[in-house]
């Protein structure tokens, strides 16, 4: 009787290693030095303790402090996420772990920036707000994913892509110049962040297409925002989408289908069968999305209807 052949799980980490190194020093080229003490307007800061905060201080709308709120815890958990993406990806000494750290020191500026901004301006409550980020960081953020390479890298792609339209359209919302110029700042970083793990993806999908799809088709039917597990993320959350910084449309358009299209997940070829199957289910599950997303736009537009003419 013959034993058959033990095969070694590849090591993608080991045969990316080279592709991570030419994309981190990429990344160093078109990466801008900032510092977030340039975008804070600290003249208009008083001390709390002669002036406490009230409600009535903040200059922006309740949608856009929700906004904020939310965009704010969700950076503030990094630590969560510097655990899981150095499970994934920290190894050694060499161009992954350097990428885990450079991505983290990044990373730290965005809630720095972002509480300086909101405690100084008194555009939110600073007691709330730091009982909140008590609470989001015990609360903390772990990805299901088993240490899977490329569920990571799928992940961390529409993640980095999603985060960066919501920070964008979050400044936008606000119509307060000081906050729109922070948002453009951090949304910058995300989006070259996104391009790093959507290039190391696609290199992925050379060595492995059929484990690639299978990733994607995980994290794009699975995919929850990093802020998920915070209180009331579900309220917050409709309530940004009802104002359009971030919905369904916003998610399948802006979102899903340009990585999806970059990566050619539809004409790939040379998959294994349940690989095949797998797109099949992703298909139907992008034509259900976008199904969603219209019976949404439909409902905020006939309820726009609806106050306007109570309005009138």
């Amino acid at each position: 009787m013959t034993t058959p052949a033990f095969t070694q799980p590849r090591d993608l980490l080991t045969e990316l290693e080279p592709v991570a190194e030419r994309l981190l020093n990429r990344h160093l080229g078109m990466a801008r030095e900032w510092f977030p003490h340039d975008y804070v307007p600290y003249s208009l800061g008083r001390d709390y303790d002669k002036e406490p905060w009230t409600p009535d201080q903040p200059r922006i709308s309740g949608v856009a402090q929700i906004a904020f709120e939310v965009n704010l815890l969700t950076e503030d958990n990094l630590p969560s996420y510097h655990r899981e993406i150095h499970r994934m990806f920290g190894r050694g000494d060499g161009p992954w772990i350097n990428w885990v750290n450079r991505w983290t020191a990044e990373e730290g500026r965005h809630a720095i920036v972002l509480r300086d901004y909101l405690v100084v301006t008194r555009n939110i409550d600073p007691y709330a707000l730091e009982r909140s980020r008590m609470n989001q960081l015990q609360i903390a953020y772990d990805h299901d994913d088993g240490g899977n390479v490329l569920r990571g890298l799928a992940y961390v792609a529409f993640q980095e892509l999603a985060t960066r339209i919501s920070h964008r359209n979050t400044g936008r919302y606000s119509a307060d110049p000081v906050a729109d110029r922070i948002m453009a700042r951090i949304a910058a970083d995300e989006n070259l962040h996104m391009v790093f793990y959507r290039d190391m993806l696609s290199e992925a999908m050379k060595i492995d297409p059929s484990a690639a799809v299978h990733a994607v088709a995980d994290e794009v039917i699975g995919f929850r925002m990093p802020g998920a597990g915070m209180v009331s993320f579900t309220r917050k959350a409709a309530q940004m989408a009802k104002a359009g910084i971030y919905d369904l449309r916003v998610h399948h358009d802006d979102v899903v289908w340009p990585l999806l299209t970059h990566w050619g997940i539809f004409g790939l070829t040379n998959l294994d069968a349940s690989a095949e199957l797998r797109r099949e289910e992703l298909r139907r599950f992008l034509t259900d999305l976008d199904a969603q997303a219209s019976r949404f736009e439909a409902k905020r537009a006939l309820n726009l209807e609806r106050d306007a003419a109570r309005a009138g």
